[in-house]
């Protein structure tokens, strides 16, 4: 079985609001799981991250992990320039 490509954080909210009638109506989680086409761990998953979230405060909590990913990077970066330097300049090889 092939790995799904990863939905959107708008989709997912979609996805759990479609969840959330069947449920409200006293099917199970698992029938309702089954009607938007995810897995029941995907689905507490999502619901973990993305639960109580508005569509526009999932959008933001995407573009600051993407930004603090990014920052990171650039951290670890000069860090890296900061001890090859400080290894040039010693003299070491």
């Amino acid at each position: 079985m092939g790995r799904k490509k990863a939905r959107r954080p708008e989709e997912i909210v979609a996805k759990l609001r479609q969840a959330k009638v069947p449920i409200g109506q006293g099917k199970t989680v698992v029938a309702a799981v089954r009607a938007i086409g995810v897995t029941e761990p995907t689905y507490h998953r999502w619901r973990t991250e993305f639960g109580g979230l508005k569509l526009d405060r999932v959008k933001r909590l995407k573009e600051l992990e993407r930004e603090n990913a990014r920052l990171r990077k650039a951290a670890s970066d000069l860090t890296l320039e900061k001890v090859i330097l400080k290894e040039a300049a010693s003299g070491k090889r």
